[in-house]
């Protein structure tokens, strides 16, 4: 790319002013996995690396928003205290467009985002979602910051749509699960891009709560018995589901549901990141996190961290 045509920040340091190509991350989507963006994040500032603009999809628009505006602190403090338990109690059970309707958590959060408006951030921010009646790619950058989040985290079948300007949205990562191509549109000349989906095609997804307490149902309480069945075909049988596989026992909706979003992803991430590459590829090892284990964020973020310890050779071409 000629000079010319570079667009740069500005950077300070020991009081003197630099200028240098400004950068951008782009943050992959992958459900729980996606607390691995924080380490990254932290990684990357210890080294003196500090983005100027950040794209998001999925779990990554989440993040990205959070550090877009300056809460990023707040954010990691609540993912590390959440247990399995706090997750299960923001499943607002609808089973219309989607198991979870979404309005618990997100209203939870409004209450922790100062901005409400994408054009209000300090930071330029974009969040990737997914017209569900085309498939085009659809980059949120003005409006509602949280409605953004939302249509970039409604994963099909889990989470329901979100109905905005006439089209109904939902996860990003059916279309541009890391969105490089988005932060180069927003001015970078350097894209640092992190994928939370390499190394998942080969492996059961089965979260690894097994207890009959962590599988309790939200709405046990209901005394459904069409409910508990329902609750049972989704998730699987509490009792004996390490044995799944030596009884050959039909995997659950969940392993299904779950299972096919990551092999979708991988390959269109492959696809993706072949034709537009970006500068660094941070790849966190996170096989072993299921969709849903949001009660690991110690795990996920610590990994983040190592994974940018990975690339650290490759850090001083961005500083």
């Amino acid at each position: 790319m000629a000079k010319d045509n570079i667009d740069y920040g500005v950077k300070t340091t020991h009081g003197e002013t630099q200028l240098r190509p400004r950068i951008g991350l782009a943050l992959g989507g992958g459900a729980a996995r996606g607390w691995a963006h924080i380490g990254v994040i932290r990684a990357l500032a210890e080294h003196g690396i500090i983005p100027d603009l950040v794209a998001g999809t999925s779990i990554g628009a989440l993040v990205g928003a959070a550090y877009a505006a300056g809460i990023l602190d707040n954010l990691e403090r609540w993912a590390r205290s959440l247990v399995w338990k706090d997750t299960v109690g923001f499943f607002d059970i609808r089973l219309r467009g989607g198991l979870i309707e979404g309005k618990k958590l997100f209203k939870f959060l409004g209450r922790r985002f100062p901005y409400r408006e994408i054009q209000d951030l300090p930071m330029p921010f974009a969040a990737v979602a997914t017209d569900l009646e085309n498939g085009r790619e659809i980059w949120l950058q003005q409006g509602s910051l949280l409605e953004a989040v939302r249509a970039s985290v409604a994963l099909p079948g889990l989470l329901t749509p979100v109905y905005c300007n006439g089209h109904w949205l939902v996860d990003g990562g059916l279309a541009n699960p890391v969105p490089v191509s988005v932060c180069r549109a927003l001015g970078a000349a350097q894209v640092i891009a992190v994928d939370l989906n390499a190394g998942l095609l080969g492996r059961r997804v089965r979260s690894a709560i097994q207890s009959q307490e962590q599988a309790t149902p939200p709405f046990r309480d209901l005394g459904s018995t069409l409910t508990q069945a329902l609750w049972a075909s989704f998730w699987g049988e509490s009792e004996g589901r390490t044995k799944d596989q030596e009884n050959n026992t039909p995997p659950s909706l969940f392993d299904i549901v779950a299972s096919s979003i990551n092999i979708m992803q991988v390959r269109i991430t492959r696809s993706r990141l072949a034709g537009d590459p970006p500068d660094l590829l941070i790849a966190p090892r996170l096989n072993d996190l299921a969709l849903l284990d949001f009660h690991r964020a110690e795990e996920a973020i610590a990994e983040g961290r190592e994974a940018v310890a990975r690339v650290q050779s490759e850090l001083t071409a961005l500083k």
